[in-house]
């Protein structure tokens, strides 16, 4: 099944909605390549073209190779019709077919603010920035940007140190890290927050990606901040599909003639977005609440563990995120015996397990 899903993104001439009706029509990916020309072609849309293109085998070769990719990094397939795939995002007419996400929070919170601005952000930009994340942080929403230099950077860093989960939006696949200087930014993030992308292994970072990229960032959060962006730009553009999506969306006024202050000001001026003042004032217009402190858990003491637990546990203090097949060729048990350990310590809140079934100590 999940090669059939993977190998419809590959189809020339099939696009995200032209792929998602298919899928609708024929009642599944699989069935989208075995059903007959003839059937293929009644469809809006089709013809015969695309419907010769569907039978060819090129993409599920590719298809083949990607599940390999993605197996083996433990990377979580998400296909628009899976119930974990980003239900704010599915609702939006272009949104991605696929999705290939690594990290440890669920694409789904209740709250979800996207910051992004320019790469070559200002002092003032950057502080204010800061400001943001952490006059926010008692709202607790996960903060989604594009992990590029400048303003995304900094949003990206700002909610790490305040303990905030964080999301990047890649315009490549997650075999590479682009830019290279953020690959230590993208592995924090991985055990606080993950990466997300529609693109399969492989793919470089080409300019042509980032507009594609920016629509996920708008359509994966709640609201859209702008904090410090020029007239033209991937900033400009991500709010205005924010704003095409109905997502609410805020920008940081600047100096009147900077440059990287025109495009923010520009929003705020034709009422495409409401000036930001503080994070409160955000919280106020979404409705936010702040979060309640949570009563303390007190776990057992004293936990009798079996020979096989204490070798699982003493694998993961020692590798971090693993999936069952390493912990099960690390400590040398039967897969069996590690599904069974791995369960019990998640009954006894010793284990948790993370998207794309991997495990870590709690």
């Amino acid at each position: 099944m999940l090669i059939y899903q993977i190998a419809l993104t590959l189809i020339p001439g099939i696009g995200d909605v032209l792929g998602k009706k298919l899928v609708v029509k024929c009642g599944s990916a699989e069935a989208v390549f075995k059903e007959p020309k003839r059937f293929l072609q009644r469809i809006e849309g089709i013809g015969e073209v695309l419907s010769r293109a569907v039978g060819k085998k090129e993409a599920l070769i590719r298809a083949e190779k990607e599940v390999e990719f993605i197996t083996r990094f433990h990377i979580l397939p998400l296909f628009f019709q899976d119930t974990d795939y980003p239900w704010r995002l599915k609702h939006c007419i272009d949104s991605p077919v696929m999705l290939f996400y690594k990290g440890s929070q669920a694409l789904n919170a209740d709250k979800i603010l996207g910051i992004v601005g320019t790469r070559s952000a200002t002092g003032y930009g950057k502080e204010t920035c800061r400001e943001l994340v952490s006059g926010i942080k008692s709202y607790t929403p996960l903060i989604v940007s594009g992990l590029a230099y400048g303003i995304d950077s900094c949003a990206h860093r700002s909610a790490l140190d305040s303990g905030l989960n964080t999301i990047g939006v890649l315009g490549h696949g997650l075999d590479r890290i682009y830019p290279y200087a953020n690959h230590s930014l993208a592995e924090r993030m991985l055990n606080q927050g993950g990466l997300v992308t529609e693109f399969l292994s492989g793919t470089k970072p080409d300019r042509e990606n980032f507009p594609k990229r920016n629509r996920i960032i708008a359509g994966l959060c709640d609201a859209l901040v702008v904090v410090e962006a020029a007239r033209k730009g991937g900033a400009l553009i991500t709010a205005d599909i924010a704003n095409s999506y109905n997502r609410d969306v805020f920008a940081i006024p600047g100096r009147i003639g900077d440059p990287y202050s025109e495009g923010a000001n520009y929003l705020i001026r034709t009422n495409q977005a409401h000036l930001f003042q503080s994070a409160e004032n955000i919280a106020y217009i979404m409705g936010w609440k702040q979060r309640e402190v949570a009563p303390v858990v007190q776990r057992k003491i004293f936990i009798e563990l079996t020979a096989d637990e204490e070798l699982i546990i003493q694998f993961l203090r020692e590798s971090a995120t693993s999936g069952i097949d390493e912990i099960s060729a690390g400590t040398g048990l039967t897969m069996s015996h590690v599904s069974a350990g791995l369960l019990n310590l998640e009954f006894e809140e010793l284990v948790q397990a993370l998207p794309g079934k991997v495990y870590r100590l709690k």
